[in-house]
């Protein structure tokens, strides 16, 4: 079939409008449901996780559904990358008449955090690409590295509990130490409490040994001696299964301090309540169902 541009120009007149609609419907159903509707913005997720160790991944078939932010225009769009009233009409109805065109849409520039990506140069395909139903886009990828979970789900409510865990990750080098740690909490800032969990045991160990212990060493010991044994049995007793919505690092939390209530109360000392008495009496207290 030959390409007729005054037809595209009426069919780009016509997918527009049914863009615009689908925006404002898309909006409404989001805030009856509490949710974002925002991209979120590259330049905040920069700032919050560090990102800095960057490199070029070449040119890519890429998700659409993965690219949630954008460099300089997540305003202009919705969390689906349909236009809202800010997007210029003309613009967006040209881009689309390239997509029926014979060349179609050239590559798209985006960085690639996690398993989520941001627009640098493109968010008009991107619109146009999206309203059209197309599942992938073709784009010149720059990956900047993270430990922090990223990926298509994230939400702009998230964004400090991200920033809190690549402050911890800064702070612990758990990483380096542990690469297949996973110390994440839903409730951020409770990350004081672990590092003080730390640094206690910093101190004691120290005064075990009677000699100087490194930070490094101390956050190692502490995750191969008290959280990682606290972690095991919270999958033994299948704990999680209560508490769907937290991870195991948040009821790692839970119980240290149920731990401390357990010692204030029987006046026992650090060390005399174990973790296997602490786990039974918050199963016990909390009424959860044993594995």
């Amino acid at each position: 079939m030959s390409y007729d541009y005054g037809t595209s120009i009426v069919q780009a007149e016509n997918n527009f409008s049914r863009a615009r609609n689908r925006t404002f419907w898309t909006n409404i159903w989001a805030r009856l449901r509490g949710q974002s509707t925002e991209l979120l913005s590259f330049n905040e997720v920069r700032q919050k996780l560090r990102l800095s160790d960057e490199r070029n991944l070449g040119l890519q078939d890429i998700p659409l559904d993965a690219i949630v932010g954008s460099v300089g225009r997540y305003k202009d769009f919705n969390r689906k990358f349909l236009p809202t009233n800010k997007v210029n009409k003309d613009r967006w109805k040209t881009v689309d008449t390239l997509l029926m065109g014979a060349t179609g849409l050239p590559p798209i520039d985006v960085y690639k955090v996690g398993e989520a990506y941001f627009v640098i140069d493109g968010n008009h395909r991107v619109s146009v690409a999206r309203a059209e139903g197309l599942p992938t886009i073709e784009a010149y990828v720059t990956e900047f590295k993270t430990d922090v979970p990223f990926d298509a789900d994230t939400k702009p409510q998230e964004l400090f509990e991200k920033e809190m865990y690549a402050q911890f990750l800064r702070e612990t080098s758990i990483k380096t130490l542990r690469p297949d740690s996973h110390v994440y909490l839903t409730e951020a800032g409770n990350y004081p409490a672990v590092l003080n969990h730390i640094e206690v045991h910093h101190y004691f160990m120290g005064l075990e040994c009677e000699c100087p212990v490194s930070w490094e060493d101390a956050v190692a010991s502490w995750y191969d001696n008290l959280y990682t044994p606290m972690v095991n049995m919270i999958r033994e007793h299948e704990m999680l299964k209560g508490f769907s919505d937290r991870t195991e690092a948040d009821l790692y939390v839970w119980l240290i301090w149920h731990q401390e209530s357990l010692q204030e109360t029987y006046q026992a000392e650090i060390g005399e309540i174990s973790i296997e008495e602490t786990v039974d009496n918050f199963i016990e207290v909390k009424k959860l169902k044993r594995a």
